[in-house]
C-alpha cells in the first residue's frame, strides 16, 4: 500500500505541459519498481510521453501475454471538490482516494504485485523462473490524451510486442461482490460541427428575421438527430448493428440492477433512451448519439442582442458491433449537409474514431479469465459489456493480430475522471489474486 501511495503521489497529468517532468518521473519510478521484481524494464521515448516496457525471461515453450496499462491520469480539477488533496493518497472507508487510484494506477499495481508474488517463487534468483508464462508489460503515458504516439510505437516495436493474448485491467466489476469479464465495448465516432452564417455578428433588431441565425439552425439540425422513440435519426445508422441475443437479455435481467435506484443515484426521476430497451441494454449494446458541447453567441453576464456569426457543437456517437466508425462519420456528415440551409456554411472536424469490440463468451481465454476471477474474488463472475471505449483494444488487434481479455477490478462508483476518485482495498487485493491466478490459467494456452 505504501508503494502504491508513492505511485499515486506523482502528478502524472499527461494533458498539462507543466507536468512533463512528472511524466518522466513516473515512468522512471515504474522502471525501478519493475526492475526490482526481476523484470527487464526500460523507459522508451516517444514523440510525446515515454512508454515503459518490461519483460521476464521469455521461453519458447510458454505462451506470451501482453499486459497493457497506463500511468497518466486526468487533471484533478475542480480541486475544491476533493475531500482530501488528489495527489495526497488517503485511505478511508475501505478505499484509497487519489487521482489515478482506479484509472489506472491501482489496477496496474495489482498486476505488478501479482508478478512480484510469482517471481518470489522462482528457484534461481534473477531468472524469472517463478512466472508460468512469458509476460510483456506495456505501460503508456498518453491514454488520457488519445494515445497519439502509441500506434507508431507498436508498429516500430512489433517484434518485441508479439504475444498470444493481451490483458487490460481498465474496466470494472459489475457491482460489489459481482466480478465480471467484460466481453464487449462500444466504439466511438466524435465529430465537431461548425456553422457560419453572416460574416460577423449582427444586431438582432436590425437584422433579425431577415438573415439565417447559425444558433437557430444548429438547434434545428441537432433536434433532428433523434426520433420520438429515442432512436438516432440518420439513414443507415443501424444497418450493421448486431442485435442482442435472447440469452444475453435474460442474463442481464438477472443482474442486481434496479432502474429506479439507477435514476435516483443520478438525481433523476427516471431514465430515458431508446424505446424497448433497459438501461443496461442501452448502455452496453445499443448505439447512441449525444451532444457533448454547444457554443454560440454571447455567453457573458446580462444581455447582448446579437445574431451570432458562428455556432458549433461537439457530438459523440457510441457504436456497437459491427458498426464502422468511418462509415458512421460519413453518414453523419452527409445527412447534416443535406439538412443544412444552403445560405449557412457547414464544416466538420473529426476528434476520434475507434471501433467497437465484441468477443465470444464461450472462447477458451474468456473462460480461463472467468476461472481466475472466481479464484480471486471467491465468486463466479458475470459476463458484461461496457458502454465506454478503449481504442487500444482495436489497435492491438489491428497491429499485433491478437485479442484482448478485459478483466477490471474497479467499481462503477469509483468516480474516475471526477473529484474523490477511489479504488477499494478489496478490489486491490482481490484483483491482485485474480491476476496471479490468471497467469497460471493462461499457461494452459500452450499446455504449460
Amino acid at each position: 500500500m505504501e508503494r502504491l501511495k508513492d505511485f499515486l503521489r506523482i502528478p502524472s497529468v499527461s494533458t498539462k505541459p507543466d507536468h512533463v517532468k512528472h511524466m518522466k518521473q513516473c515512468a522512471e519510478w515504474l522502471h525501478w519498481e519493475l526492475d526490482n521484481i526481476e523484470l527487464d524494464a526500460k523507459v522508451m521515448p516517444t514523440a510525446g510521453h515515454p512508454i515503459v516496457l518490461a519483460k521476464n525471461a521469455h521461453r519458447p515453450d510458454r505462451p506470451t501475454v501482453l499486459i497493457y496499462g497506463h500511468y497518466d491520469v486526468q487533471p484533478p480539477e475542480p480541486l475544491e471538490l476533493w475531500t482530501t488533496p488528489p495527489f495526497e493518497p488517503t485511505v478511508r472507508d475501505g478505499a484509497v482516494y487519489a487521482r489515478g487510484a482506479a484509472d489506472d494506477k491501482g489496477q496496474v499495481w495489482a498486476h505488478v504485485q501479482a508478478i512480484a508474488a510469482w517471481q518470489r517463487q522462482g528457484k534461481t534468483p534473477g531468472d524469472g523462473a517463478g512466472l508460468p508464462i512469458n509476460i510483456t508489460f506495456l505501460i503508456e503515458g498518453e491514454e488520457e490524451v488519445g494515445s497519439d504516439h502509441l500506434e507508431t510505437f507498436i508498429k516500430e516495436h512489433r517484434d518485441e510486442l508479439r504475444a498470444d493474448i493481451a490483458v487490460i485491467s481498465d474496466t470494472n466489476q459489475f457491482a460489489p461482490g459481482v466480478p465480471a469479464v467484460t466481453y464487449g465495448l462500444r466504439g466511438l465516432c466524435y465529430i465537431e460541427v461548425f456553422l457560419t452564417g453572416p460574416d460577423h455578428d449582427l444586431h438582432s433588431g436590425l437584422y433579425g428575421g431577415a438573415v439565417p441565425n447559425p444558433a437557430n439552425v444548429l438547434c434545428e439540425l441537432l433536434g433532428s438527430l433523434h426520433d420520438q422513440d429515442g432512436r438516432v435519426n440518420l439513414p443507415g445508422f443501424y444497418d450493421e448493428v448486431v442485435p442482442l441475443t435472447a440469452a444475453e437479455r435474460e442474463a442481464w435481467r438477472r443482474l442486481p440492477f434496479d432502474e429506479q435506484e439507477f435514476a435516483a443515484s443520478l438525481g433523476l426521476a427516471h431514465g430515458s433512451g431508446e424505446a424497448g430497451y433497459s438501461s443496461l441494454e442501452r448502455k452496453w449494446a445499443r448505439p447512441t448519439l449525444d451532444i457533448n458541447g454547444l457554443t454560440s453567441g454571447y455567453q457573458g453576464p446580462g444581455a447582448k442582442t446579437v445574431i451570432p456569426s458562428r455556432a458549433s457543437a461537439k457530438v459523440s456517437m457510441r457504436l456497437v458491433a459491427n458498426m464502422d466508425p468511418a462509415k458512421i462519420q460519413g453518414i453523419f456528415e452527409q445527412t447534416l449537409r443535406q439538412r443544412c440551409p444552403k445560405n449557412v456554411k457547414i464544416e466538420f472536424k473529426q476528434h476520434g474514431l475507434s471501433g467497437p469490440v465484441l468477443v465470444p463468451i464461450d472462447g477458451i481465454t474468456t473462460q480461463l479469465a472467468a476461472e481466475a476471477l472466481e479464484i480471486g474474488f471467491g465468486q463466479k463472475p458475470t459476463f458484461m459489456r461496457e458502454g465506454g471505449s478503449i481504442p487500444v483494444v482495436g489497435l492491438i488487434k489491428r497491429e499485433l493480430g491478437i485479442d484482448t481479455l478485459l478483466i477490471g477490478f474497479g467499481l462503477p462508483d469509483d468516480r474516475i475522471h471526477s473529484p474523490n476518485e477511489k479504488f477499494g482495498l478489496d478490489a486491490l487485493h482481490n484483483g491482485t489474486r485474480t491476476a496471479a491466478a490468471l497467469y497460471e490459467k493462461l499457461a494452459k494456452l500452450r499446455g504449460g
